[in-house]
């Protein structure tokens, strides 16, 4: 088969990586170095200009609209809709009521089956029972206003009470963070010179994106499309087929444009399922958009936990047990369960160790991802005991989280793939001027303001999940006479993927930015990894990269260079200076690798593998140009595929982000009013693909953690099961006033062993720890240790100091 016979098989350029070890980076070594720069978003213009169409904006002819109506009672049966009631009103279609294929609660993310179904049992209140389409959503929304109907209510008997549920938990192993238990954690923990045994509490909380959940589906035979708000839509495409009993085949879902999600938006929610319902009976389009109180009410919540941490640590503050047991909520028989302690496994030393975890049945929202799920609401409590620590130990908290740095993972005893918590310490600590911190609560004054500072780590898990993408070279009309196509059912949620795609591609090209097209949120395209977890830009960028690294070995065929040789730059093929075919430089690169993983296995070494430095190869002889080499080889354009998935690496090494959080805060002496006056975060998370909009992601995770330590909190009325405050009048989240200056400060590191990219996710890792840094600065600042979050005002009035 000649060249230019495989090049007109176009699908047989295919690129799979199982991550079995560690791997060298080819953007370490492109000439144009685009990934790691502060681009600004590629698709911004359309955004600001209101030309980024999501879904609720979408309108097809004949279009029709649904508004859902959910229980009045938090338990119970459903006896009767009287659906005149509504279709009496000028412009109310229909009523809708499936009680076999209505969702119950959404689907939590990556799940390959529906949620519960059915309508008939009534688990909490709000639980969408009936929609109701008229012409116009007015008419729908007075319809759904108007519907009566009738149950059997057993909300007496309900679950409402956390506290008095309390005696009803039960054990529960989840599968992402099985339960832990070495030595002897209670013994050692009564034996220790200084102990902390406390337990912290945390309130459920609303994801509360700022799009609202929306679909609009309709129906072309027996084929369905919906566009949708979504995170991860190769998952939730099964699981709408699972819940219609259809072929994943006959439904192709389209989430181009997301106005965040926050975990909320990671598996199908009852809207979805509705909207597909609808259409289908009335062979119209029907456009499904929930409101603000629905979102609250029927999509997801962050559980509310009751967390025990205990510390036992020698008079020299050397740690020797960590205790980190927890009691969440959630509906019966769902499986989900926050992993609070996944982050506890692996942050300090000690040889004792137990993690346990308890849930209580609840009739409330359902429970599932929320931003950094685990992280989040762990560190609350486990950073905030090691300052109770470090305080009764008269120590330094910088110095404590220093002084019990392990060696290896202290819960499985394999190596970090990287771990720079130290550096990220140090380096935060000189930034923020951590040396002016008062050594005694209490003593820092500004007129009737009490000054404090305070530091937490920040961890979070790093995950590579299989993403697959075709990225096509192709004949243009443009500068250079060609353009790279990207297509991954990939999505962006706000977090800059599309930016981020486009670079990596453009990088390992050698083309501008704007010859890259990036085409996202389509299940046409080839699965991703979806938005979620913190591991979507590393999995589907490393499927891109894959990809474009089989194009680039084609190109070298074609160019008649080595592939080491190879170097692309603004649409030219160039052969770089000295380069060579590489062989031997792979082999002691390799050799280097795999001696270093031994010796880490047999504890001769702690430090995990370096990446070799980047270098921008000399440029030396143009051999032609991308155009040209379509022309003469592949006139129609080339496509390659890639795919990447986890291996061994992922049970060898312990795979996380590292990072401190700083805060300043004042609270005022009279009132109790807490200001938080700045927030420095310092971070270590391999290869950072876009320092702006890594950033950006920063921000965000730092406000979240403003919001769970001052903040957010979801109300249910003990007596029926309300939520309270289910809209943004009253549950609070932080708005400009509340945000001081934020700083960010990257690391440098790279992870051979995470993906090819050596990058890893960041913006679930800047929440990590920030509201405990912030609740440790209260104490500084007042000697009053709140451990019942949100830390408000009243919490801390009658606790101040009288010397105020």
């Amino acid at each position: 088969m000649s060249l230019l016979d495989i090049f007109k098989s176009e699908h047989e350029l295919k690129n799979q990586l199982k991550m079995d070890k560690p791997v060298a980076s080819l953007l370490d070594k492109t000439a144009s170095q685009l990934a790691g720069q502060p681009i600004p978003r590629i698709e911004g213009h359309l955004k600001v200009a209101g030309q980024a169409p999501y879904t609720a904006e979408k309108a097809l002819p004949n279009q029709c609209y649904g508004v859902m109506v959910g229980a009045k009672v938090a338990r119970g049966k459903l006896r009767k809709i009287y659906e005149e009631t509504a279709t009496q009103l000028p412009g109310v279609i229909a009523v809708v009521h499936d009680p076999k294929l209505f969702l119950r609660n959404p689907q939590q993310g990556g799940m390959k089956m529906a949620p519960v179904q059915g309508a008939l049992d009534i688990f909490y209140h709000g639980q969408p029972i009936a929609l109701v389409v008229g012409e116009t959503l007015e008419a729908a929304q007075a319809g759904a206003l108007a519907l009566q109907v009738d149950y059997d209510d057993q909300t007496a008997k309900g679950h409402l009470d956390f506290e008095r549920e309390l005696p009803n938990r039960q054990p529960i192993d989840w599968m992402n963070d099985p339960s832990e238990d070495k030595g002897k954690p209670e013994k050692t923990l009564a034996e220790a010179d200084v102990q902390v045994d406390v337990t912290y509490t945390t309130p459920s909380q609303s994801n509360m994106p700022m799009e609202p959940h929306a679909s609009l589906a309709f129906w072309e035979g027996d084929q369905l499309t919906v566009h949708t708000a979504n995170q991860m839509l190769a998952s939730s495409r099964i699981q709408l087929a699972h819940a219609l009993n259809i072929a994943d085949k006959q439904i192709r879902m389209l989430s181009p444009y997301i106005g965040g999600g926050f975990g909320a938006k990671l598996g199908i929610a009852p809207e979805v399922v509705m909207a597909a319902l609808a259409a289908r009976e009335l062979k119209r389009p029907v456009l499904v958009t929930m409101s603000r109180p629905q979102v609250m009410e029927t999509t997801v919540r962050r559980t509310n936990t009751q967390q025990r941490v205990a510390l036992g640590a020698d008079r020299d503050g050397k740690i020797h047990t960590i205790i980190h047991n927890s009691v969440c909520t959630n509906l019966p028989s769902e499986l989900f369960y926050e992993p609070v302690a996944v982050a506890t496994h692996f942050l300090y030393d000690g040889k004792n160790r137990q993690v346990k975890y308890e849930m209580v049945r609840m009739n409330q929202v359902l429970a599932g991802s929320m931003r950094a799920p685990g992280e989040a609401a762990g560190q609350l409590a486990l950073e905030c005991a090691m300052d109770e620590l470090a305080h009764q130990l008269n120590l330094c908290p910088v110095e404590l989280r220093k002084l019990n740095e392990p060696k290896k993972d202290p819960s499985k005893g394999v190596p970090y793939s990287t771990r720079r918590l130290v550096d990220c310490l140090d380096r935060g600590a000189e930034a923020f001027g951590w040396s002016k911190r008062p050594q005694t609560p209490g003593q820092l004054r500004e007129g009737d303001w009490l000054i404090g500072y305070g530091v937490a780590a920040a961890a979070r898990s790093n995950e590579l999940k299989p993403s697959e993408a075709h990225v096509k070279l192709l004949p243009a009309s443009n500068r250079l006479g060609v353009v790279a196509r990207v297509e991954t059912d990939m999505t962006d949620i706000g977090t800059g993927t599309y930016t981020i795609s486009a670079q990596v591609a453009a990088d390992l090209l050698g083309l501008p930015l704007d010859h890259v097209e990036v085409h996202l949120g389509d299940t046409n395209f080839p699965p991703a990894a979806g938005s979620g977890g913190s591991w979507g830009a590393a999995s589907s960028c490393s499927a891109i990269y894959l990809a474009c690294e089989a194009l680039r070995e084609q190109i070298a065929k074609g160019a008649k260079v080595s592939v080491d040789a190879l170097q692309l730059k603004d649409g030219q093929v160039y052969q770089a200076a000295g380069a060579t075919h590489g062989l031997a430089e792979t082999v002691i690169a390799e050799g280097k690798q795999l001696a270093h993983g031994i010796a880490q296995r047999l504890g001769l070494s702690d430090e995990p593998a370096k990446s070799e430095p980047t270098t921008t190869p000399e440029l030396t002889d143009q051999v032609t140009t991308l155009a040209d080499f379509l022309r003469e080889h592949a006139p129609e354009g080339l496509t390659a595929h890639g795919a990447i998935e986890p291996g061994k690496t992922k049970q060898e090494y312990r795979h996380a982000g590292f990072g401190a959080q700083f805060a300043e805060v004042a609270v005022h002496a009279l009132t109790g009013e807490v200001r938080v006056k700045r927030m420095l975060g310092t971070f270590a998370a391999g290869r950072i693909l876009n320092e702006k909009t890594a950033r950006s992601q920063c921000f965000g995770g730092m406000v979240f953690g403003i919001g769970a330590a001052l903040m957010e909190e979801i109300h249910h009325d003990k007596h029926n099961g309300r939520l309270c405050n289910h809209d943004l009048a009253e549950y609070h989240v932080p708005v400009n006033a509340d945000v001081p200056d934020l700083e960010v400060i990257f690391l440098p590191e790279a992870d051979q062993y995470a993906n090819p990219l050596h990058a890893k996710g960041i913006g679930e890792l800047a929440l990590a720890g920030a509201g405990a840094a912030i609740a440790n600065a209260i104490f500084n600042a007042t000697g009053v240790r709140i451990r019942d979050y949100p830390i408000t005002l009243d919490k801390l009035l009658a606790h101040l100091p009288t010397s105020a």
